[in-house]
């Protein structure tokens, strides 16, 4: 048995700014939300995050401009159902940032401490980068209002 444990990680709230029109995202629920132990250090936590956030904010940037141009002075001004007294934008959102920053840390983390049959069951539980990926993709297309699929003919 190995006295080693991760703990890079810490339970201590701490935000992670944003713009000012898309919210802040609470790197602390980011950690609940993506399971991550302390083998994630706050640091790489926030580095994958920040890169989520100028990702999805770019991708999303001609449409926060016509929702700016329509007087919404912030994403949860924008009219939108609520789910559990929020907007639907928001939880949309801040899943599009959280599946991104998972995706970047489940293709450059892997957990060392586990060998063999270990590291096996703990891949066929851990979601991988693509699905990450797909999930942010089709969050950030939800708040477009797209279908999550394209499919052309040849």
């Amino acid at each position: 048995m190995s006295a080693f444990i991760a703990a890079g990680g810490s339970t201590a709230p701490y935000p992670i700014s944003n713009d000012g029109w898309f919210p802040d995202i609470d790197g602390q629920h980011l950690r609940e939300s993506l399971r991550l132990d302390g083998s994630i250090t706050d640091a790489r936590l926030e580095t994958a995050a920040v890169n989520a956030v100028i990702e999805i904010n770019r991708e999303l940037k001609s449409w926060k401009v016509q929702q700016l141009a329509a007087g919404n002075a912030s994403l949860a001004d924008v009219p939108a159902d609520s789910i559990q007294g929020e907007s639907q934008l928001l939880h949309l959102y801040r899943r599009a940032i959280y599946c991104s920053a998972g995706a970047e840390l489940a293709e450059r983390m892997r957990d060392y401490s586990a060998t063999g049959d270990g590291a096996e069951r703990a891949e066929a539980l851990t979601p991988t980068a693509d699905e990450y990926r797909r999930d942010a993709r089709w969050a950030m297309r939800s708040i477009l209002g797209r279908v999550h699929t394209t499919v052309e003919l040849i």
